[in-house]
């Protein structure tokens, strides 16, 4: 009976290769925009935690912590990062400059 480890090597090398080709085929930028997006995620989850806190904030205390501030800027965050997520990619097509003004 033959050992079944050439086969072994053989599987664990083709799906090794497959799986780096696929990796190689998702763009820099598909990349860049599926980290963006998570990123953004997360500071939405940030983002109810903060009001989580907020709302179990201490009363009375002489030096608040500004969570409005906290939100205001997290938001800001997050809208730059979905905005750059959905922004188009290719340029945008401009019309030709006539150049001739005289009549």
């Amino acid at each position: 009976m033959k050992s079944p480890r050439p086969l072994f090597a053989i599987l664990v090398i083709g799906i090794l290769a497959t799986t780096a080709s696929a990796w190689a085929t998702v763009s820099d930028d598909e990349l860049e925009r599926e980290r963006l997006a998570r990123i953004a995620a997360e500071i939405e989850q940030v983002q109810v935690m903060v009001g989580q806190a907020e709302q179990s904030a201490p009363t009375g205390q002489r030096v608040k912590f500004r969570y409005d501030w906290l939100q205001r800027d997290l938001e800001m965050l997050r809208q730059g990062i979905t905005t750059h997520i959905d922004a188009p990619r290719q340029p945008r097509p401009v019309a030709p400059l006539r150049g001739d003004y005289r009549q």
